[in-house]
């Protein structure tokens, strides 16, 4: 496993103190990171403000460089981090729904409704197992102190975000 996915980042090294719990891991993460139903763009919003709300500094600096991967512009990205009423209408959807599973461990019906509105019923499982995925890794990368990937710490020294 450290031969693929696990072996390029800093987090998957540590996870890989518990082998069963990293090979366990490796299916529902590429469900989540490539296979969900929001696309790259909503994929990534929704792993922002989850790497925002749990203060996980290694997440928020990988997502900045995977969200602009993806043609988030840095304007958008440090939107993520604001008030909803801010942002643009659809991430302000996803950002509601993040904010309601980290607050209240429940979507509210209205927040349900109007991200089932925007990204259908899959999408609203899937933004439920993004963010519990990325609590975990934010629980797995505070609780070990583990330090960022050169190559993001290089690509965000290269080009700052806010």
């Amino acid at each position: 496993m450290l031969g693929g996915f696990a072996g390029r980042l800093n987090v998957y090294r540590v996870m890989a103190h518990n082998p069963a719990l990293l090979r366990s891991w490796a299916a529902f993460r590429d469900h989540v990171v490539v296979r969900n139903a929001l696309g790259p763009q909503r994929s990534e919003v929704a792993i922002l403000r989850t790497g925002h709300r749990l203060g996980a500094s290694y997440e928020w600096a990988h997502h900045v460089c995977r969200g602009r991967a993806c043609g988030l512009d840095d304007a958008r990205i440090l939107g993520i981090r604001g008030e909803p009423e801010a942002m643009a209408p659809e991430d302000a959807v996803i950002v509601r729904a993040v904010d309601d599973l980290i607050d209240h461990a429940r979507l509210s019906p209205p927040v349900r409704e109007a991200l089932a509105a925007l990204v259908g019923t899959a999408g609203v499982f899937d933004v439920i197992a993004t963010v519990g995925l990325y609590s975990t890794l934010a629980f797995i990368v505070g609780s070990f102190d583990t330090p960022l990937d050169e190559d993001v710490a290089a690509q965000l020294a290269d080009r700052p975000i806010g």
